[in-house]
């Protein structure tokens, strides 16, 4: 029972807010001002029994094509045409206005079914442009308040028919395959064999300052102006995640919003943008990190590296625009020797250059992401660790403070994803950070872990005995009798 829903309107009558509780989640950034969402959002949703995705959209406004909001309304008018139905929101309490009959009258035209809904529609206040929605010729409103969960029931009847006619539709279009039987009778699937999928694909996030070229790299390697881009800095607001096959590997990509440095973010929107972008890069496996080839490795870049490596994600940097690039070869030497310098808790992190514009260089970034996904997931055998931990130390045997040497005893790997390790010693809280960035530096020469973030933890194997640091409780009186001495206790 699998449909498409895209949810349409003129800007702030609750598009987002409708589309956050039809998915369960907060996906979608919502605030008072008009104009929040740019970028088309999809969700799984549901709806009682009803399964199916909710597209969100932007505000339709009537504008040129060559401007922001006209390229904004393009894509709106693009999910028009690739939707099963197309929800058209008004604002009851505004009442009908001239854009609201402008589009009423695009979707008749363009769309398959159109489904009109009054949001805002709490209280007697909205009675009047509820009244006044009929004159729009699309039918009987549906009476919603997104912001309360009002309405829902009805909007579920009016679903309910058209998810069942699409249903059948798809039944009777449902090509007929053959079923093979293996040795033992049980039936297989012809192209689950020949065409394996993971459970889940990659989670990618790509991440940079405003105006690196994000959405339109994505668009690239989707092969469809999916992303809204231009050349105005900071156009993506919401992260948009979307899933592809990307030549054979199964991904999902999320766009964010440029981050700037936080002392020139002040309008409220960007803040929510940012921290939508923070979230992506927490749930993702791979972050790639765009430059921009002109101003590569600025300050903000830098942070942002960073901040992906502290969160514990495999790490790639895409330096962009290099179509533009005159001395690439000079360029390219500047550019590895500045990574080397500037983020050396990323040694060895794959360092590729692309570009968005023309899709050159998109062969390699795909290789990269998928090496720095499988070093990302590597796992060492403890008898490998070992053998290595006892050349290290013979090569550089530990510190002794106070004359006392710290001996490391033995090390396991604990996790993956990024790589975790635990190294048994004594003495861990006098082991210098030296020492430890030794050992790491060790592990992704030896290893071949390039770039991934390494964690590493000293343990102390008292901290596992209780009872070590607690005293005899056996009075002397008594251990003297035990032995023969003394006399009896009274």
């Amino acid at each position: 029972m699998s449909f498409t829903l895209a949810i349409v309107g003129r800007p702030n009558v609750g598009k987002s807010t409708l589309f956050n509780r039809l998915v369960g989640k907060r996906l979608a950034l919502v605030d008072d001002q008009p104009g929040v969402t740019r970028d088309l959002r999809e969700g799984e949703a549901r709806l009682g029994d009803l399964r199916f995705t909710v597209i969100d959209t932007a505000g339709l406004e009537e504008a040129t094509d060559e401007s922001l909001q006209g390229r904004m309304r393009k894509l709106t008018e693009r999910a028009v045409d690739m939707a099963d139905i197309c929800l058209f929101l008004i604002d009851a309490r505004a009442g009908v206005t001239p854009t609201d009959e402008v589009f009423a009258d695009i979707l008749r035209k363009r769309a398959r079914h159109v489904i009109l809904a009054a949001n805002k529609a709490e209280g007697s206040a909205a009675d009047a442009g509820v009244y006044e929605s009929y004159g729009l010729g699309l039918g009987e409103p549906v009476r919603l308040s997104a912001e309360h969960g009002e309405g829902m029931n009805e909007l579920y009847s009016h679903l309910m028919p058209l998810a069942d006619e699409f249903e059948k539709r798809a039944a009777a279009e449902a090509p007929e395959t053959e079923v093979i039987l293996n040795e033992e009778g049980e039936a297989e699937d012809p192209d689950a064999v020949r065409q394996p999928t993971p459970e889940r694909p990659m989670q990618v996030a790509v991440v940079g300052r405003p105006n690196a070229g994000k959405s339109t790299l994505i668009n690239c390697i989707l092969g469809e102006d999916r992303l809204l881009t231009g050349p105005e800095a900071g156009i993506t607001r919401d992260a948009i995640s979307l899933q592809l096959d990307w030549d054979g590997l199964p991904v999902r990509i999320f766009d964010t919003a440029g981050m700037r440095k936080k002392s020139r973010v002040q309008d409220k929107v960007e803040k929510l943008s940012v921290s939508d972008g923070l979230r992506a890069v927490k749930f993702a496996e791979v972050v790639v990190v765009l430059l921009d080839a002109a101003i590569p490795f600025e300050q903000q870049d830098l942070r942002i590296a960073d901040l992906a490596e502290r969160e514990g994600r495999a790490v790639v940097v895409a330096v962009n625009k290099w179509d533009i690039e005159d001395q690439k070869q000079q360029k390219l030497r500047d550019l590895r020797e500045a990574f080397e310098r500037l983020l050396p808790q990323l040694r060895g992190a794959p360092l590729v250059t692309v570009s968005a514009k023309t899709g050159k260089g998109l062969d390699r970034l795909k290789a990269a992401v998928e090496k720095a996904y499988d070093v990302w997931n590597r796992r060492v055998t403890t008898a490998q660790l070992n053998r290595w931990l006892a050349g290290m130390v013979e090569a550089h045997p530990p510190p002794a403070p106070g004359g006392r040497r710290i001996k490391l005893r033995y090390m396991t790997q604990a996790k993956t994803r990024p790589p975790h390790f635990v190294v048994m010693c004594s003495h861990p809280d006098k082991l210098p950070d030296s020492y430890s960035r030794y050992l790491i530096n060790g592990l992704r020469e030896d290893f071949d872990m390039p770039g991934t973030p390494i964690r590493l933890h000293m343990r102390s194997q008292s901290d596992k005995n209780p009872y070590k640091s607690k005293k005899k409780s056996t009075p002397s009186r008594l251990r003297k009798h035990i032995h023969g001495k003394g006399n009896p206790p009274k």
